[in-house]
């Protein structure tokens, strides 16, 4: 059974979405690249392999996104969220777990478009796994700040 009209991918509208998710995916990428040279002290260093793991995983996530904006026709957005450094660890970690629960909201908002066809069920599908996996990263983030 066919999905009926409103229940099509609202192409306009995904691409609007995956380009605002796109320009945090971005940061996220290079935040945590930047966080894993310089995060420093006794209770955050070792949390280094961890952002580098995290910027690879979100860079990969980042060439889905523009993949996905290809195949829909868009030339993918290179413009990058703001991002910021600092030089206290607590305070690198409390932005991150900020710009990230803003990244996870922007690849929720791309699900509501996506309609109910089999190329929307996986751009959901997909979806839902950037943000299972990006907030895992959270948790791992709010647990790091949690103080002994």
């Amino acid at each position: 059974m066919s999905p009926s009209e409103d229940e099509l991918l609202d192409v306009d509208a995904a691409i609007e979405r995956l380009q605002a998710a796109l320009r945090l995916q971005y940061r996220s990428a290079l935040a945590y690249a930047a966080a894993a040279g310089s995060v420093v002290g006794v209770s955050y260093a070792h949390l280094a392999g961890s952002f580098w793991d995290f910027a690879q995983r979100d860079l990969a996530d980042a060439r889905r996104l523009v993949e996905k904006l290809v195949t829909l026709g868009a030339l993918p957005t290179t413009e990058v969220a703001p991002l910021r450094c600092f030089e206290a660890p607590r305070e690198l970690v409390d932005w991150l777990i900020e710009a990230e629960e803003e990244t996870t909201e922007a690849l929720q908002d791309c699900i509501a478009p996506t309609g109910r066809e089999a190329r929307s069920e996986a751009l959901e599908h997909r979806l839902e796994h950037m943000i299972m996996r990006k907030q895992e990263q959270v948790d791992l983030l709010r647990r790091a700040r949690r103080e002994a």
